[in-house]
């Protein structure tokens, strides 16, 4: 079940993605921008970025919603390193 949303989707807050009710998996997505218009699609944020957010925004996004999500998942990084040379990895984070 997805999580009951308790905040609206402004710049810099973590979101969990979904396709639709109850469809969210571990995909997360930072917001760069406000998305209030996310708030009755779902899209339930759990925290939000208050250190670093310098570093979010340098994240390449050239390849904007390109990548396959069906491929992401039967291929995993192998095919994110071939199709996608430039894309950005996230070696560590942290909670507090």
């Amino acid at each position: 079940r997805d999580d009951v949303e308790m905040m609206s989707r402004w710049s810099g807050t973590l979101v969990f993605a979904t396709s639709g009710p109850n469809t969210r998996t571990s995909q997360m997505f930072i917001n760069y921008k406000d998305n209030l218009f996310l708030d009755k699609q779902g899209f339930a944020p759990i925290g939000e970025v208050v250190q670093g957010f310098d570093v979010a925004q340098a994240v390449y996004s050239g390849y904007g919603e390109a990548p396959s999500q069906p491929r992401i998942q039967k291929e995993g990084n192998a095919y994110l390193k071939e199709a996608f040379p430039k894309l950005s990895y996230i070696k560590a984070a942290s909670l507090s």
